[in-house]
């Protein structure tokens, strides 16, 4: 990807790029995020801290997961999850910034 790309992506690039963004329009998983932002979770807990059913919050992460927003790993039964990485942290957090300012 070179220099353009990055400033006005076109094409298939465009195209994921406004479904990067699409995943962000739903407020269970703009939730979701959020709670995970503190550090990592099980499903259960994020369930029961935002009073969501379990499978809602399976359904929701399986999407965050398939784009790439949060990464997972098993323990026991259980499968934990976390902001996938610093660029997806820095995302929620400059929103947040800018609808408090």
């Amino acid at each position: 990807m070179d220099q353009l790309d990055l400033i006005r992506p076109q094409g298939e690039s465009l195209a994921a790029l406004a479904d990067f963004y699409r995943v962000f329009a739903d407020e269970t998983r703009i939730r979701i995020l959020c709670a995970l932002l503190d550090g990592e979770k099980r499903v259960l807990d994020i369930a029961r801290e935002l009073e969501l059913s379990h499978s809602a919050v399976s359904h929701q992460l399986q999407l965050l997961r398939a784009r790439r927003l949060v990464s997972f790993r098993r323990e026991g039964k259980s499968v934990c999850y976390s902001i996938a990485d610093e660029h997806i942290h820095s995302i929620l957090m400059q929103g947040i910034e800018h609808l408090g300012e």
